[in-house]
Parts: structure tokens; C-alpha cells; sequence
């Protein structure tokens, strides 16, 4: 009918517009180790990296105080060279930072910390031993630029060579630079670990979201399975009932017609609360059902007359027990009477069929029931009767 074509089709869009959201959520949030954050918080990052760097760069005055009391080109060219020195930490940073994963150990951080040392040499001629500041710079970087392999012993390195210098050098003082060099590099190297334990928990939200909407989409799978097997199965009994009443009862046959409608009707609805999400089933209402599709199949039904006693916590499983019991009866077994058992703490279905649940003896339906009961502590049985034929399906809360 074009009513119902139309209505499936808004149910549809609808499931899909809600997939497309999640998967729009879960790209801002990021996945994987590059898995990023979103535009704003990208920024921010930014601005408090160029913060972070600029505050540093304070210690540089005691560079600029000797290279503005020198005279002549060591004067001109320090200046220059420290104003280089600078920006090309301030930009490293910037650059750097964000491409971390992608840089480290590559030839753009080997060129740049290259460059920083030749301009950390041409402010010795005016700065003299002042110059050895700037290898705390030169250090940080390395450890947060290389891979530790590399930039441990470069930052070794720097560290020796401020105390060999201020030591052999004629008229430097040792003020610290070698302590400095370690310091700044151990700190680095903190920051840096600690900015990949961030990376690695973004990496386990990530797949923790991806799970989530996996196991999601399997709980939908599973209860679509067992609500259309169950309607699917009466459907089909009403619909043979039906056509064998055609030519003996004309009346009969179209009253289990609007059954027919009916059923279909409430399993489209079924679907479509599942589908969304907003979908719970009652005890009381499934055994309504299942004397209803007994009925149908001609089969003698023993059913409880309430359920008032069963708490509230096993409801829904045992209600999905006598759903998934009840249609494997009316599906498999062949049976003439099926009979249903509850207590407070258990449901058991018997039946004087054949013996066989689903084709196997263990199909889908039983599978999805026992990891419901397993989700909420209870155990499954579930197997032929022994002796006098027919199957039994109980579970124990």
C-alpha cells in the first residue's frame, strides 16, 4: 500500500539520519591515535602552545643583554642571529607539536635543530658564553622532536658540551648550562609522555564508541530476529489456517484474515520501535501471545493465569524465554500440547513434540536467550525430554 510504503520509507530515514549522527559524533571525537578534536578545541591547542612557547623564551634575555653590550658586527650579527633563533623556536613549536606523529626522527626536525645550532654559534662572537642558553632550547626540542633513541643521546651531547665549553673555553664562566640542558630535557620528555598517554586514551575511546555501537547494532540484530520469527511464525499458521478455511467456513476464514492484518500490523510496529531504539516487551503480553498463536496451530495451550509474582528485574527475560519457546513449538516441533511453568525465579516451556528446538537443536533464537540470561546472571536449559518424547525449555534467574 503507498500509506505503508511511505511510512516505511520515513522509518528508514530515520535510521539512517541516526546513524549518520553517531557517526558524525564519533568522528569529532576522534578515533585512532590521529583521531583529532574538533576545530575549536584545535585552536585553543594552538594559541596555548604559542603561549607555552613564548613564555620561555624569557630566558633569552641574558643573551640579549650581552649581545646589546657588545660592539660592532658581533653586535649586529648576535642580534640577528638571536631574533632568528627565536622565531624559528616559536615556529618549531608550532609545527612540530600538531605534526609530532608524522615528524619525529624525519629530516625537517634534523634540519631545524641543525639551523638553531648555527644560530646559537653566531651569537658566541658578540654573546660569549651567554650563547650556551640557547641549547636548552636546542635540547627541548630534540626530546620532543626525535624518537628517544636519537634524541637521548643528543641531549646528552648538548649537556657535555655546555659544561666542556664553559670549562675549556679561556674567560667563560660555568653558570649552570650543562644542569639547565638536563632539566629542560627531562621536563620535555615528561610533557612528551605524558601527551601520548592522551593520544592512547583518545585511541581506546575511540574503539570503546566503536564497540559500543557494534554491540549496539548486534542487541538489534537480535531482537529483530526473535520478534520476526515469532510474527513471521504466526503469520504463516493463520495464513495455511485460512486457506483451508476457504471452502468449509467462509466467515472463519476471513476473521483469521484481519488477524492476518493485524499481526502484521504490530510487527511493523515491533520493528520499527526496535529500530529506534524505544522497544521493551511484557511478560503479560507475551502470554497473551503465545495462547494466541497456539491457537492457531492448534495446540493445546497450559498457561499461567498471572505474573504478578515475578519481579521485576527477570520480566523482560522471561517473557523473551516464552517468546522464543513458544514460536520454536509452533515452528518445530509438531507438537499437540504445550505447557508453561512459571515461579518467581523460573520459566520452563514443555512440549510433546518431536524433541527438536530449531533444525539443530541449538539455533539463533536459543543462542540470543542464553546470553540474555547470562547478562543478568541466569542459566539455560534447554533439550529433549528423555523417555517420553517432546522438549523442554527452562530458565533459572
Amino acid at each position: 500500500m503507498p500509506g505503508r510504503d511511505s511510512e516505511a520509507g520515513r522509518d528508514r530515514e530515520v535510521v539512517v539520519r541516526r546513524d549518520r549522527g553517531r557517526a558524525r559524533e564519533h568522528e569529532e571525537r576522534g578515533q585512532g591515535a590521529g583521531g583529532g578534536r574538533d576545530r575549536g578545541s584545535r585552536v585553543r591547542s594552538v594559541r596555548l602552545g604559542w603561549l607555552f612557547a613564548a613564555v620561555w623564551l624569557f630566558y633569552l634575555g641574558e643573551n640579549l643583554s650581552a649581545l646589546r653590550a657588545a660592539d660592532g658586527w658581533r653586535r649586529d650579527a648576535g642580534l640577528a642571529a638571536l631574533a632568528l633563533f627565536a622565531v624559528t623556536y616559536l615556529l618549531a613549536v608550532r609545527f612540530i607539536g600538531p605534526r609530532m606523529l608524522r615528524w619525529r626522527g624525519s629530516v625537517r626536525v634534523w634540519l631545524i635543530l641543525a639551523l638553531m645550532l648555527g644560530l646559537t654559534a653566531a651569537q658566541v662572537p658578540g654573546a660569549g658564553f651567554h650563547a650556551l642558553t640557547c641549547l636548552v632550547y636546542v635540547a627541548a626540542l630534540a626530546m620532543m622532536g626525535l624518537p628517544f633513541a636519537q634524541g637521548v643521546p643528543v641531549a646528552v651531547l648538548l649537556v657535555v658540551t655546555a659544561e666542556l665549553l664553559a670549562w675549556r673555553v679561556p674567560g667563560w664562566e660555568d653558570n649552570g648550562y650543562g644542569l639547565a640542558v638536563l632539566l629542560s630535557s627531562a621536563a620535555t620528555f615528561g610533557l612528551r609522555l605524558a601527551g601520548e598517554r592522551q593520544l592512547r586514551l583518545r585511541a581506546a575511546q575511540g574503539e570503546l564508541a566503536v564497540m559500543a555501537v557494534q554491540q549496539e547494532r548486534a542487541r538489534i540484530a537480535a531482537d529483530l530476529h526473535d520478534i520476526l520469527g515469532h510474527s513471521l511464525t504466526v503469520v504463516t499458521v493463520k495464513a495455511e489456517l485460512a486457506q483451508r478455511l476457504l471452502d468449509v467456513d467462509v466467515e472463519r476464514a476471513r476473521a483469521e484474515l484481519r488477524d492476518l492484518e493485524v499481526l502484521a500490523r504490530d510487527a511493523l510496529a515491533d520493528v520499527r520501535a526496535t529500530a529506534l531504539g524505544v522497544r521493551g516487551i511484557s511478560l503479560p503480553g507475551e502470554i497473551a501471545a503465545a495462547r494466541e498463536a497456539l491457537a492457531a496451530a492448534n495446540v493445546e495451550a497450559v498457561l499461567p493465569g498471572a505474573a504478578d509474582e515475578v519481579p521485576s528485574r527477570v520480566r523482560e527475560l522471561f517473557a523473551w524465554t516464552i517468546r522464543e519457546a513458544v514460536t520454536n513449538v509452533v515452528r518445530h516441533s509438531g507438537a499437540s500440547r504445550c505447557e508453561v511453568r512459571l515461579t518467581p525465579g523460573s520459566v520452563e516451556v514443555i512440549d510433546d513434540g518431536c524433541g527438536v528446538a530449531a533444525g539443530d537443536g541449538d539455533g539463533q533464537g536459543l543462542r540470543g536467550l542464553r546470553e540474555r540470561a547470562a547478562a543478568l546472571g541466569g542459566q539455560v536449559s534447554a533439550g529433549p525430554l528423555p523417555g517420553e518424547g517432546g522438549f523442554r525449555v527452562e530458565v533459572r534467574a
